[in-house]
């Protein structure tokens, strides 16, 4: 099963992708993280940033598609870490469900969360990495701050220390 969440994955990460997910509205862009005030309207137009890797979270039953701005999107695709200033990666999770015209396989299904990380050293100097973390969740057809706050994903992606704090790596398609 998992061979062919992954090769789906694959597949679907090679062509030519456009996120189709409209901005949400301005009471969903307001939205303001806790403790870092990062809001949800920071990453308007993520729907046309660049896919730079895919994953499947077994724990949660969710495919991910992490997409990068320009500046992120260009220093993965060259290796080139720590990212430099201004960089943004964002995550986007879908609980997967079975295609009804291909039972096999898996596809997107309900949106979960869209999550990102900024990189500014003026508002986050003492984060590791100068990384700025938001998450919202996505529960009943209405988003919301992560209740838990930045520091818990501060904790986590202190596990991806080499990376830059980054978990995913550029999924090149050569």
């Amino acid at each position: 099963m998992f061979f062919i969440i992954f090769l789906s994955l694959v597949l679907f990460s090679a062509c030519s992708i456009n996120i189709k997910h409209k901005f949400p509205s301005k009471e969903i862009s307001d939205l303001t993280m806790p403790g870092n005030k990062l809001k949800f309207k920071e990453i308007e137009g993520y729907e046309n940033y660049k896919i730079i890797a895919t994953h499947f979270r077994t724990d949660k039953q969710e495919i991910r598609y992490i997409l990068g701005n320009k500046k992120a999107y260009r220093a993965l695709k060259k290796n080139k870490l720590p990212l430099p200033e201004g960089s943004i990666v964002v995550k986007i999770g879908w609980k997967v469900k079975k295609m009804k015209n291909f039972n096999p396989a898996l596809e997107a299904g309900t949106l979960q969360r869209v999550e990102y990380m900024i990189k500014d050293i003026h508002r986050f100097p003492d984060n590791p990495g100068n990384w700025g973390y938001a998450r919202f969740v996505k529960n009943k057809g209405k988003y919301t701050v992560w209740a838990k706050g930045t520091q818990s994903c501060i904790s986590c992606h202190n596990l991806a220390k080499q990376n830059d704090f980054l978990f995913s790596k550029y999924q090149s398609l050569h």
